[in-house]
């Protein structure tokens, strides 16, 4: 196997490898497992295996999580069929950065995401290094957000379209999940900027140092909030990965966040993804 950086700050494809392989070669999985960690994401083109061996490779890492909104494919529980058709010009809710399901309590540990069918051009995913937003913040912006912790809805973004009665029966099966503004990596200990679309407001901003008089609480906290989400769109931060069909991505959910370009209609567009159960934020 062979790596290759894609940017200075994320992104490797790794060369010479058959993800099939490594669902039973234990050295091979370790080097992979390795390399993310690395890298953050891995990109990998020409990978024909079969669902089931994109099961078993995810599996590989931990065990997986189907979604709420995006139907899985229905032998293989945990594959999320993440299917764009010209009958669907307005559906458009990958088009932000975000961190998958950080509305969960525990979010995912990171995500295995197969192209099936692509547009011919277009259709590009970006991903940012969260921990080099983290590190390269102004000191007074890293001292001002120094426990903070902030709220992660799915009411306020997949539910946001759906009809009330559907979308308060949506938060109430999922109610809004509080985290750290800047989480720590469980495996590296490293320190990440955690907040991203799925972030709707800080819980713990209006207190005594931060805040003069009330008038100063909501304007105070969007504006850093909206800040800190900003952060994300710095293009030294990215790789951009322009899929073909059995190209394969895979990234640590937990230090960074991607952003799936909606450049391609009326095209079809067909990925298959397998999101490994995570821990806890702290």
């Amino acid at each position: 196997m062979r790596i290759e950086p894609l940017t200075c700050s994320i992104g490797a494809e790794l060369v010479g490898v058959n993800l099939a392989d490594a669902v039973h070669n234990d050295g091979l999985f370790a080097e992979i497992r390795a390399a993310l960690l690395k890298h953050r994401v891995l990109f990998l083109r020409d990978q024909d295996f079969a669902r089931a061996e994109h099961v078993a490779f995810a599996r590989r890492f931990g065990e997986l999580e189907d979604h709420p909104v995006a139907g899985s494919d229905p032998e293989h529980p945990g594959l999320v069929r993440i299917y764009k058709s010209p009958e669907q010009p307005n559906d458009r809710y990958e088009n932000a950065w975000h961190s998958d399901a950080t509305w969960r309590v525990a979010p995912p540990f990171g995500c295995v995401l197969r192209c099936v069918e692509c547009p011919p051009v277009g259709g590009d995913t970006m991903w940012a290094n969260m921990v080099l937003a983290y590190e390269n913040l102004p000191a007074h912006v890293k001292e001002q957000i120094d426990g903070l912790r902030a709220r992660h809805s799915i009411e306020a973004s997949f539910g946001a379209a759906m009809p009330i009665e559907k979308r308060l029966a949506l938060k109430t099966q999922y109610p809004d999940a509080e985290h750290p503004v800047v989480r720590t990596h469980p495996e590296t200990g490293e320190k990440v900027l955690f907040v991203n679309a799925f972030t709707t407001h800080f819980t713990n901003y209006h207190t005594p140092e931060r805040v003069r008089f009330g008038q100063d609480a909501n304007p105070g906290a969007s504006h850093l909030l909206n800040y800190l989400i900003s952060q994300a769109y710095i293009p030294e931060y990215q790789v951009r990965w322009r899929w073909k069909k059995n190209s394969v991505a895979i990234w640590d959910n937990r230090s960074t966040q991607h952003y799936a370009v909606m450049d391609y209609p009326p095209c079809t567009r067909k990925m298959e993804r397998a999101a490994i159960i995570g821990d806890v934020p702290y």
